[in-house]
């Protein structure tokens, strides 16, 4: 299902309130050699304030999250040029069969097709060409896109405006991985079964209190 929001403005943010969206299931999934790690803890905790309190929590922009923000739709209108073709924006996609997840890709492109555009500091825009792959913190993300938008592939853009004109532009595609899209939907279902308990028990907890 989608929302017709446009991405940024308080309506979409608030339709996103106490949802997982894409770019955090990297972070509630993180493992460690001991367990789970300490960002999944982190994005447990903002979702059960914003279920409780119906507000979103994720309102600050550092200087750099701002330069991205400002020169995405350049660098989606240098992707559309180079590679020839329309990409459509979209606001927010609820995964089809699990409640409380979402994603909100940068464009749709034709009938199978996602954009994922980052516009990093130089340094790591460089990185990314000199290595020639996706940086692999962004693959999760872009599967669980593809895992809500029922597409086949999703293409990330590594965007900078300051290198010469043949090297602003990195473009490399991910296809669909239905094996590892089944494994994070396992995890992701007992991600927010844990965060309905967590929120009962807080509930629990309150009302014991008050009766005391």
């Amino acid at each position: 299902m989608t929302l017709e929001l446009i991405q940024g403005t308080p309506e979409w943010r608030a339709a996103r309130a106490g949802s997982l969206g894409a770019s955090q299931v990297q972070q509630a999934l993180s493992r460690i050699k001991s367990g789970w790690g300490a960002d999944r803890a982190n994005v447990m905790a903002q979702l059960v304030v914003e279920r409780l309190t119906g507000l979103p929590t994720d309102s600050f922009t550092n200087a750099a999250m701002q330069w991205g923000n400002d020169k995405e739709p350049e660098a989606r209108a240098a992707y559309s040029f180079i590679m020839d073709v329309d990409v459509a924006q979209v606001g927010l996609v609820l995964h089809p069969t699990i409640p409380g997840t979402h994603a909100s890709p940068d464009g749709l492109v034709g009938e199978r097709g996602l954009l994922e555009i980052k516009c990093p500091n130089s340094a790591t825009h460089i990185e990314t060409l000199s290595g020639g792959a996706v940086p692999g913190k962004y693959v999760t993300q872009m599967q669980w896109q593809m895992a809500c938008t029922e597409r086949e592939w999703c293409d990330f853009v590594s965007f900078d405006p300051r290198l010469p004109a043949e090297m602003q532009l990195f473009v490399r595609r991910v296809e669909r991985d239905d094996a590892l899209i089944a494994s994070l939907e396992a995890d992701v279902r007992d991600f927010l079964a844990e965060v309905d308990a967590k929120i009962e028990a807080l509930k629990s907890a309150v009302q014991q209190k008050e009766a005391a």
